[in-house]
């Protein structure tokens, strides 16, 4: 009994999106430990008298307060949560369907953003 609609992702497509999410969390968890430390650091790495080609760099880093890095670190370990939720709906082969419409997410959309858990269609429904 075929039907038109596909109701998930084959396991071939899940394990395309698993491999695109792990490479997004490795990068985001580099990405994390960047922000930490310039937090840590707090633009004060030694460099100032000498490296001055680190001159702006460290002019730059200064501009960014800690509360723009804390906020920056929240929303990162946010995104890794996201895409760690991501891995258990593939796990699960609920990945990809829409939580309001019950439909597939675009695939496309999916690519660019991997944790998605709305169509675009249930997204312009929420204004």
């Amino acid at each position: 009994m075929a039907t038109d609609i596909q109701e998930r992702f084959s396991d071939a497509q899940l394990e395309e999106f698993k491999q695109l999410i792990l490479k997004k969390i490795e990068k985001a968890q580099h990405d994390l430990e960047l922000i930490k430390s310039a937090y840590l650091n707090d633009g004060n790495n030694g460099t100032d008298d000498t490296s001055p080609q680190f001159k702006s760099f460290d002019e730059g880093s200064q501009v960014m307060s800690k509360e723009s890095n804390s906020a920056l670190a929240i929303r990162q370990e946010k995104f890794i949560r996201d895409l760690k939720n991501a891995l258990t709906r593939i796990q699960n082969k609920t990945y990809g369907i829409c939580r309001v419409t019950g439909k597939l997410i675009n695939p496309e959309r999916l690519k660019l953003v991997p944790h998605a858990t709305l169509s675009i269609e249930a997204k312009n429904m929420q204004g």
